[in-house]
């Protein structure tokens, strides 16, 4: 079989019920059910939730997006084979790592297939929820920069690159556009100050000023209950972005849960904690493809340079990358599953008819 034929490429065009326009991201698609759907699946299900909750089938991709950008390879290679389903399987490990250790809930309340989340509807706070533990990326270009002063906090002099940090940084930035906010730029992926957080507690979704300390509080513990599970498979765990988001419980009560994804190797850096003894980083996250990509093309600039998104984009758009390339990123995204969850990724031969088949059978939610 061509394994360009059990990537899943396209996720947005699946028969589900729906109720409302399909929502497609750079990775997943959101079909929204009916409300009758809805209800049906919390009464079948018993899941624990009000009776009038929202839910949604959540489809993730094997899309690989990179600096705003989706890539693909040669020999019509439209994603990473196995990408989705080790993202997938890798939440799952530490969303029920969250769940033994009393830590909140997540929004997702069924897994009907490997591909595939079934999820309440959440009302997200608009913060990328970003904690480090050593000093890269980002916040290592702005040191390099001469910038001490990073989301809020004050940085020592005499950092060097990759060094572990005296404490886990929360250093949040803006999810979407946000306006009319003193002091926070109109831009996406803007970093702010825990102060920003607390003055303008509302406009960043929060239900009050208090529910900060608690973002916080689980974000901490979230990283923490992460990295000590990967410490123990020689991995560190270098940084990552959570998102939160506030669902209803059954006693009518708010409720903040982790949402989205968790511990990724797209969402977090993940370094091979032997290598990095040894004065060496290898990259188990997606970071080692975003390297790759800097070094593949002559003018890395444009991928760095905000202002040059269009030609950003013609260059994802017309570059058909190596298929080794491909492959090795999804080497990198299995073995890093297979490491944390115990179980080898298997890959779908053909992931949508699998999804529609297993949806109509146990959950009666495809359009004939």
């Amino acid at each position: 079989m061509n394994i360009a034929d059990q990537v899943m490429a396209v996720n947005n065009d699946l028969p589900i019920r729906t109720a409302l326009p399909v929502h497609s991201g750079k990775v997943r698609s959101v079909y929204w059910l009916t409300e009758d759907d809805s209800r049906r699946l919390i009464e079948q299900k018993g899941y624990p939730v009000p009776l009038d909750t929202p839910l949604a089938v959540m489809v993730i991709s094997d899309r690989i997006s990179a600096f705003d950008c989706i890539w693909h390879g040669e020999q019509n290679m439209q994603g990473i084979p196995g990408k989705g389903a080790a993202l997938n399987a890798i939440s799952n490990h530490w969303f029920e790592l969250f769940r033994q250790k009393g830590l909140a809930q997540s929004h997702i309340l069924d897994i009907p297939h490997p591909l595939v989340w079934i999820v309440q509807k959440a009302r997200p706070v608009m913060v990328e929820a970003i904690a480090r533990q050593y000093i890269t990326g980002s916040m290592w270009r702005a040191y390099q920069k001469g910038e001490r002063d990073f989301c809020g906090i004050q940085l020592p002099e005499g950092l060097q690159r990759d060094q572990k940090l005296p404490e886990v940084l929360i250093t949040p930035s803006t999810k979407g556009i946000l306006e009319g906010i003193p002091g926070v730029p109109e831009a996406d992926d803007v970093n702010v100050s825990r102060q920003n957080l607390v003055e303008h507690y509302q406009s960043f979704g929060f239900r009050n000023p208090e529910d900060v300390d608690l973002y916080e509080k689980l974000l901490k513990q979230g990283f923490a209950a992460i990295s000590e599970s990967l410490a123990q498979h020689q991995q560190i765990f270098v940084d990552t972005k959570f998102e939160f988001g506030y669902v209803t419980d059954q006693n009518g009560q708010e409720q903040l849960i982790y949402m989205d994804e968790v511990g990724t190797p797209d969402s977090s850096r993940i370094w091979d904690g032997v290598a990095y003894q040894q004065g060496q980083i290898i990259e188990n996250s997606k970071e080692g493809f975003r390297q790759f990509l800097l070094n593949h093309f002559p003018e890395p600039d444009i991928l760095l340079n905000k202002e040059r998104m269009p030609e950003r984009f013609a260059l994802a758009r017309d570059n058909a990358l190596p298929v080794s390339a491909m492959m090795d990123l999804s080497k990198t995204y299995t073995q890093i599953a297979q490491t944390i969850t115990g179980k080898a990724i298997e890959l779908s031969a053909h992931p949508k008819e699998e999804i529609i088949e297993r949806l109509q059978r146990d959950y009666q939610l495809i359009s004939m």
